[in-house]
């Protein structure tokens, strides 16, 4: 089936764009003397009630970092997923395990939260991309607060949508990735703010991603559904296509229908670092190429070339008292995946590598280049010699937090915003998935022009019908 079916062009406005698609009659039906809930008064000491959307795979790890809390209910369409929580559990936090098997279970998250929306304060959402806009927006319009796994959804119109949508709740919310509560990324922002390595014009971002099948066709044949699993509720939002194992559980990543690639998998975890650090908000141009892609599935390979303009200062500088010793020009940040890495800078060292683990980033300032591996790890001033120089270093100002979960369940206590809340992840997202959209165009050679205001690419309308979806009844916003 193909990946562009039930597409539709979004509209300026949520008003226009819920009255011209399907989704707009099929609004989610709240069971007969069921209303609204509002937020419960929570103190420091008190635990949080949590439910959680989806237990395998990452949803496992995220459920177990909430753990501190009371889980009162977990869903997930798949029985064999419990299998994968309760393992987890009882490696990394076995006292926690007695609660997790006292939770109730649900295969929709529709009637979990129907059911006890009087009884839950906050919603974890670890499931495939596809569903994670239409899951965490009930969540957020019964005045839950919100945990979303990265990216934060599937398509550019629901990033806006739900970031408009915690704004108007007032309810706190995060996006997971954990690589923005940790100490690395505190650093690089000190240290560029600080004038490191000057005013910084480029970016490089890559990625060894994807480590699933892509850039392939899909399958054809029709085999049983498992006894375990729903696929109907698997599919949710979804265009209707018969099951198959090579669709869904870690695979459906590389699916155009369900997932958002290899950019849609790493973006938030290294793109975000350069994000925050310059402030760099929406793009203004965006471009792509890649190896072949079908109707079905991302392409094996990409390269992304985004420009953000000038901006004027940075929030977050301000709000900490830091004295911002750069100026914030125009950049020019290229993603690259699939086996694909920046160019090798001539200040690296012969026989260094480039950055450490599978995926990198290399900002480079008109004073020097830093450089940082996975998630922002490791920071360092290229070559070695500059780095064991940079001796005056900038005071940590920015506030530090015991871990990404942990600072969301803070937050919530507190009433204050997180770190990877909404009103940052949206934008976020939405930048990380135009470049989803530029690969669609990438036949044309298409150098898009983005409107953000008014969502939509004034110069190439063709593109606009990759911004958003049209949901399967009984699905929507």
């Amino acid at each position: 089936m193909s990946a562009d079916t039930n597409r539709e062009m979004p509209g300026i406005s949520r008003r226009t764009f819920m009255n011209t698609t399907a989704a707009a009659t099929a609004a989610m039906t709240i069971l007969p003397g069921k209303s609204f809930a509002e937020s419960r008064k929570i103190s420091a000491n008190d635990k949080l009630n949590i439910a959680a959307i989806g237990a395998g795979g990452k949803g496992a790890s995220d459920i177990t970092d909430a753990a501190t809390e009371n889980i009162v209910a977990i869903c997930d369409v798949d029985d064999d997923k419990y299998i994968d929580l309760f393992k987890h559990a009882r490696e990394n936090r076995p006292e926690a395990v007695p609660m997790l098997e006292k939770a109730k279970r649900y295969k929709d998250f529709r009637i979990m939260l129907q059911e006890n929306m009087k009884n839950i304060d906050a919603v974890i959402v670890s499931t495939p991309d596809h569903t994670h806009a239409v899951a965490a927006m009930m969540a957020m319009k019964m005045k839950k607060h919100v945990w979303v796994q990265k990216p934060l959804t599937r398509t550019v119109y629901e990033a806006r949508m739900l970031a408009e949508e915690a704004a108007r709740q007032g309810v706190i919310t995060q996006m997971g990735n954990q690589g923005h509560a940790s100490e690395d990324a505190r650093l690089i922002n000190e240290w560029i703010w600080d004038g490191a390595i000057g005013n910084v014009r480029e970016v490089h971002c890559w990625t060894n991603r994807p480590i699933w099948p892509q850039g392939i066709e899909a399958p054809t044949e029709i085999p049983s559904v498992p006894p375990s699993l729903d696929w109907n509720l698997w599919l949710g939002p979804a265009a209707w296509r018969p099951y198959h194992p090579a669709l869904c559980h870690f695979v459906w990543r590389g699916w155009q229908d369900f997932g958002t690639g290899a950019i849609g998998d790493m973006g938030a975890h290294i793109m975000d670092h350069p994000y925050w650090a310059l402030n760099l908000g929406h793009p203004t141009h965006v471009q792509a190429s890649s190896t072949e892609m079908n109707r079905d599935s991302f392409p094996r390979a990409e390269l992304i070339t985004y420009h953000f303009p000038a901006r004027s200062g940075h929030p977050d500088a301000k709000k900490w008292g830091i004295d911002l010793k750069i100026e914030l020009p125009p950049v020019k940040l290229t993603w690259y995946d699939g086996g694909i890495t920046a160019p090798r800078p001539l200040e690296l060292e012969d026989g260094r590598k480039l950055a450490t683990g599978k995926s990198g980033i290399l900002f480079v300032g008109d004073k020097g280049i830093l450089m940082s591996g996975d998630y922002g790890s490791n920071p360092r001033l290229i070559p070695e010699t500059k780095m064991k120089e940079f001796t005056n270093r900038p005071e940590k100002k920015i506030p530090r937090v015991t871990g990404h979960m942990a600072e969301w369940i803070e937050c919530i206590k507190a009433n204050k915003k997180s770190g990877t809340d909404f009103s940052y992840a949206g934008p976020l997202t939405e930048a990380m998935l135009l470049g989803c959209v530029a690969v669609h165009c990438k036949e044309a050679n298409a150098i898009l022009e983005w409107d953000h205001v008014n969502m939509k690419f004034p110069n190439y309308p063709e593109a606009d019908q990759y911004l958003s979806s049209v949901y399967r009844d009984g699905w929507s916003l």
